[in-house]
């Protein structure tokens, strides 16, 4: 299968929504690290917004406060949660233990 060849608008328009949607990914992780949001209505956000839900969980553990890459590793590990695991691919047992970690 080839690559289909874009126009320089086409280039343009899909550059512009990658970096929006890197924007809204970084700001859904900056506000939890500043305690704005808890984890639970990051998910929440994160269910409802096609572009959010492809956050990594481990980068989104990351941005809490007081853990970082050991502690993370630690919860996904006990969770059950694959580390390349995005949030859109969490079941229902796995976001219920990590809404139960961190509650708020």
């Amino acid at each position: 299968m080839s690559i289909p060849s874009l126009t320089p608008e086409q280039l343009s328009a899909a550059r512009e929504a990658a970096t929006q949607a890197r924007r809204a990914r970084a700001d859904l992780k900056s506000r939890v690290r500043s305690g704005e949001i808890s984890l639970g209505q990051a998910l929440d956000e994160a269910a409802a917004n096609d572009v959010l839900a492809h956050v990594k969980v481990v980068d989104l553990l990351k941005a809490l406060p007081r853990v970082g890459d050991k502690r993370a590793a630690e919860i996904m590990d006990r969770l059950d949660i694959a580390q390349n695991r995005r949030i859109r691919g969490l079941g229902c047992h796995q976001e219920e233990g990590l809404r139960s970690e961190f509650p708020g």
